[in-house]
This record gives structure tokens, C-alpha cells and sequence, in this order.
């Protein structure tokens, strides 16, 4: 918009310069016509009946008496041709009597003379020797003997000189004009755009956890994207909404069993390890049947999750899983990176991740943690084999897997991608350009 607002300015600035300075050189033209006419009508007015110029009822303006100064005037009839006193410029170029006469009529008959119009004289253009530029101004008059032309001519300089000089302020005054409007366009695009700016605080802040919907209060332009933007929130909600309940219910079918199978171990004085397992899994059960129970109560308020605590216990934790594969982990996590995002829904996610890593990698795995405006972007990559572009999208799909070595059921990517999407990101799959392997790109919403 600025570039078409610049173009468009300087167009017009151009135009009217152009505009300007032909109603300036017709403006001054005129003075110098009005000059040459009226000299044209002082010899037009010495001119008799039969065609001879009265020489001395002849009075040379201002200039026409002055020899060299581009100022002359003369008189071409069929009885001869006369000057200004002043001598005419050489080369030009005026009406010669070959040139200014008719051909003879045929015998017999009377002379054909031209009608003529004294108040229009005819303008021209011409140069002399030096390569002056000369303007005339020339009129025929009727007589008995024939047309006598009347030519005056003046150096087109006396027009040139003060059209320069004007045009000099003018064009600079269209330059301050094109500079105003340029800061004005300018000015204006950013109050005119300020809408939006204040329209991407308040999806932050929607992203962020810390409001729930764009405010509506937005200009007439875009308060239909406000409302659909609005609806589109609603709608994820929604859709989080409806994962988290049938998590709930699912975790509530298997309360039961799991109350059960824990009375067995402590009847068969079970081991603490398994214990350990049962208990992990109650808490979990418990986790989805309160966030289930929060989210009927109408809480929609974001969890506060800080990432690097939370990767470091699911490091402890698969290091001891996968003790016969003991790898180098380098973790780069910002301790102050808070996420707008439930703990057990990123350790799910992340959790997801790195057994993936741990299960592919031969010697390293890192984990980068960067903040790119309202998001947070997790990279988690191997130095294993990787995926060629051709099974990535396969390796989404729930239920796929690529690999069917050891135990699994390929669906800990698509839920990871799933709850990403549910919480505002996202995760795309590429290869690492450091280590080689896959690299997975998590990112999730940061806390405001």
C-alpha cells in the first residue's frame, strides 16, 4: 500500500508540474503575443490602399528600434518590403516576397486576395544563425495591389527566463508537497493498521491463556473476522473439550479395575515396583476425572507448566526405562519458559518425543528449547537414521508404524500431534541438520 501510495503520488506531482508549467509558458506567451501584436497593428495601420507601407507613420516599440536584440518587424507586399529599423537577425527565416506572394492571377482576370482576419494573428517558430530561438506573430492585410504580409518577431527567451524562475520554487514546492504526503501516507497506514496490531495482542493474549476471547469492540472492517476468529476458538474448545471427555470416561471404566487389581497385589504382598506402576496409573486416572470434573465446572483458565523441570524428570525417568541403551542427552531449556499448557498433557506429548528419540538414536539425542513470539518451539532430535519425506506422513497417520521392532502400537505421534494442535500448536517432523537423525518440532503456547 505505501509502494502504490508513492507511485501513485509521484504520478500525480509529475502531472501536475507538467500541467502547471504549461499554463505558466501560455501565461507569459501571451505578454509576448500581446508585445508582437501590437506592434503587427502599429505597421498594419501604415499599410495604404495600394499596398505601400507609410514609413513614417511607422513607430517602433520598445525594442524593435534596438539592432542585435532579437527584436524586428517587416512588411512583404506586392510593391516591396520593408524593416524595422532595428536590423532583422540573419537566418530568420521571415516571409520573403517569393515566398509571402501568390501566383500571378491568369489575365483578365481580378486578384484573388485572401480573406483576413486582423485580430488572430498567426503564431510561428523560428532561429536565428546563432541558433536563438524566435517567436513571430504574422498577419495579411488586403490591398488593391495584393496581400501584404506583416511579420514581428521576439526572442523566446523574455519567456523562457521567467518560466524558469518559476518553475525552480514550483518544483520544489511540489517536492515538499510529494515529501508531506509521503509522511501523511505513512502516518496514516499506521493508524490505519493499528487495529491489527492491537488484534494480534489479543489472540496472543487468547494463545497465552490469559483471555479466553478477542475483545469485539473492534472497528466495522473487522468485526467479522473478530466474530469468526471468535468461533473458531469456541470450536477447538470445543473439540479439547470433547478429547478430555472421552480421556475421562475412559480413565473412569478403568477406575474400577484398577482398585481392584491393586486389593490383589496388596493381598499377594506384591513387590513396590508394582505397586509403583498402579499407583502411577491411579494418579493418571485421577488427573483426566479432575480436569474432566474442572472443565464441567466452567474453569477455563490455562494451567502454568514450566518446561525444563518437566523434561528433566521424563529424562530421569527413560534413562532407567532404557538403562541397556545409556545415550548422551543434551538439554538447552530456558528455566523462565513457562507454558500455557497442562503438566500431564506435555508429558504425554514430550514423553512421546524423547522414547521415540531413545529408541532410534545410536549415541545422542538433543533437546532445544526456543521462544518465537507467542510460541514456544521444542526441538527434539536424534542421531539415528531418520525419515525420508516419503514416510513422514505416514508416520502421522494413528496406528501406523514404521518400525516394528519392540513393543508399541504407533499411535504416540498422532496423539502427540492431536493434544498439540488442542492446546494451540503444533508438531511437524523433519531431519536434524546437526545430528543427522529425525528432528520432531513441538510448539506449544507460551504463558503470558
Amino acid at each position: 500500500m505505501l509502494a502504490i501510495s508513492a507511485i501513485s503520488t509521484l504520478v500525480a506531482l509529475v502531472f501536475a508540474g507538467f500541467a502547471i508549467s504549461h499554463v505558466l509558458e501560455r501565461f507569459v506567451m501571451h505578454g509576448l503575443d500581446d508585445r508582437l501584436d501590437a506592434q503587427v497593428s502599429v505597421v498594419a495601420r501604415a499599410v495604404r490602399p495600394d499596398g505601400t507601407l507609410d514609413r513614417a507613420r511607422v513607430v517602433d516599440l520598445a525594442g524593435f528600434d534596438t539592432p542585435g536584440s532579437g527584436w524586428a518587424w517587416q512588411a512583404v507586399g506586392p510593391a516591396g518590403r520593408w524593416t524595422s529599423d532595428g536590423a532583422l537577425p540573419e537566418a530568420a527565416a521571415l516571409p520573403g516576397p517569393d515566398t509571402a506572394l501568390p501566383r500571378p492571377p491568369l489575365a483578365g482576370r481580378p486578384p484573388a486576395l485572401p480573406e483576413i482576419d486582423d485580430r488572430q494573428p498567426r503564431p510561428g517558430e523560428t532561429r536565428d544563425r546563432s541558433g536563438q530561438r524566435l517567436h513571430s506573430r504574422t498577419s495579411t492585410l488586403a490591398s488593391r495591389a495584393g496581400p501584404v504580409t506583416i511579420t514581428a518577431i521576439g526572442p523566446r527567451r523574455i519567456v523562457e527566463a521567467p518560466l524558469r524562475e518559476a518553475m525552480i520554487p514550483l518544483l520544489g514546492s511540489l517536492a515538499l508537497l510529494g515529501i508531506g504526503l509521503g509522511l501523511a501516507t505513512l502516518v496514516q497506514l499506521r493508524i490505519g493498521f493499528r487495529p491489527l496490531r492491537d488484534l494480534r495482542t489479543s489472540l496472543v493474549a487468547v494463545r497465552g491463556g490469559s483471555a479466553r476471547h478477542v475483545p469485539d469492540d473492534q472497528p466495522g472492517e473487522l468485526r467479522p473476522l473478530v466474530v469468526e476468529l471468535n468461533a473458531l476458538i469456541d470450536q477447538n474448545a470445543a473439540g479439547l473439550a470433547h478429547a478430555r471427555q472421552h480421556v475421562a470416561n475412559l480413565a473412569h471404566g478403568l477406575k474400577t479395575p484398577l482398585a481392584a487389581l491393586s486389593l490383589k497385589l496388596a493381598e499377594a504382598n506384591a513387590s513396590d515396583d508394582l505397586r509403583d506402576m498402579v499407583d502411577q496409573i491411579d494418579s493418571r486416572v485421577r488427573h483426566h476425572l479432575g480436569r474432566a470434573r474442572a472443565d464441567a465446572a466452567g474453569s477455563g483458565a490455562r494451567a502454568r507448566t514450566a518446561i525444563a523441570p518437566a523434561i528433566g524428570d521424563l529424562t530421569d525417568v527413560l534413562r532407567r526405562i532404557h538403562a541397556e541403551r545409556p545415550l548422551s542427552v543434551d538439554i538447552t531449556v530456558p528455566a523462565e519458559i513457562v507454558m500455557a499448557i497442562d503438566p500431564q498433557d506435555l508429558d504425554e506429548m514430550v514423553g512421546n518425543l524423547l522414547d521415540n528419540a531413545w529408541r532410534h538414536a545410536r549415541a545422542r539425542i538433543s533437546v532445544i528449547a526456543v521462544i518465537e513470539g507467542p510460541l514456544v518451539s521444542l526441538a527434539i532430535a536424534d542421531d539415528g537414521d531418520g525419515l525420508n519425506n516419503a514416510v513422514i506422513d505416514q508416520a502421522m497417520m494413528p496406528g501406523r508404524r514404521l518400525d516394528e521392532r519392540g513393543d508399541g502400537h504407533g499411535f504416540g505421534l498422532s496423539i502427540t500431534r492431536e493434544l498439540a494442535e488442542l492446546n494451540g500448536g503444533g508438531l511437524t517432523l523433519g531431519r536434524s541438520s546437526e545430528l543427522g537423525g529425525l528432528s520432531a518440532m513441538l510448539t506449544l503456547p507460551i504463558q503470558a
